[in-house]
Parts: C-alpha cells; structure tokens; sequence
C-alpha cells in the first residue's frame, strides 16, 4: 500500500532538496505547495497568498490520493507549520487508509541562516526570497512538532535557539 511522506520544517530548512533526493531514491511523488503558487503568481499574490494557498492544498490533497491509489508514495513538500495543519492532514489520510509519516528537518540554527544566505543570493523560480519579514512571520508561526507527531528527523538540533 501506497504512504504519503508529510514534509515538516520551518522556511528554508531542506524541504525541498531532501524531498527530490528522497524522490530520487524512492520513485515517489512531489506535490509542492510552493511550486504551485510561485508557477501561478510569480511577482507574488498579494494579500490573498493564504487563500491560494489553502486552494493548492485541497487541489494537492485530492491529487495525492489519485497518486496514492494507482500505488505511488507521495512526497508532501509543504511546511506544515502548525500543530493543527499536521492533525488536519494526518485526519485526512487516516480517513482514506493511508499510511502517513512526518519527516521533521531541523538543521541548526547556523545552517538554517547559511541556507537563507545561499537561496537569497541565487534566486530561483521555484523558491521564496526571505527577507527579515518573511523570516520573522516564519519564526513566529511555526511550531515545533511533538516527539509523537514524528517519523523520523533529519536535522541535529531542536529549534533555532
């Protein structure tokens, strides 16, 4: 039976680049949040970025479980910032029978500000600048997941303390 593989970390962690190796590995499926919005709104959606964003969620959710059905994995590439966005789509895959990890990142602080460096001096299409607003609206959302939310951790420190 097919999984889904839930993505988890903070902007600019490894989200992206651990779920292409993990493509790469497994032959699963990316659904990408990020890729959707940024293909639809380049020069960016303005105040309505949430209500796009929640539109690809349910447009991915409903394609994960074609994927899912024909026998694929599938690779959730979003951020999965809160608590209750984690539950609401463990709930859901549990109500369809699927089989649902968490893949937490949590690189060090360090390494989390190297790779916001590095991303916002090579801007690619596919990718979010993050500027000091970005990054504290990311720092101020996001909240930990709790040891019983995750499958496994890639990543040596808790937080970004």
């Amino acid at each position: 039976m097919a999984k889904v593989i839930m993505t988890c970390g903070n902007i600019c962690c490894g989200k992206t680049t651990y779920a292409r190796a993990l493509s790469e590995k497994t032959g699963a499926v990316i659904l990408s949040i990020d890729e959707i919005t940024l293909a639809l709104f380049p020069e960016g959606a303005g105040a309505l970025h949430d209500v796009y964003v929640l539109r690809a969620e349910q447009y991915l959710l409903g394609l994960s479980l074609q994927v899912l059905s024909a026998g694929i994995d599938v690779i959730l590439d979003w951020g999965l910032w809160t608590r209750a966005q984690r539950d609401r789509l463990r709930q859901f895959y549990q109500r369809h029978g699927v089989a649902a990890e968490l893949h937490y990142l949590r690189p060090s602080r360090e390494e989390w500000e190297n790779r916001i460096q590095k991303r916002n001096a090579q801007p690619t299409a596919g990718a979010y600048y993050v500027d000091e607003g970005l990054k504290e609206k990311a720092g101020r959302l996001f909240e930990e997941p709790f040891p019983d939310e995750v499958t496994v951790v890639i990543g040596d420190r808790t937080g970004y303390d």
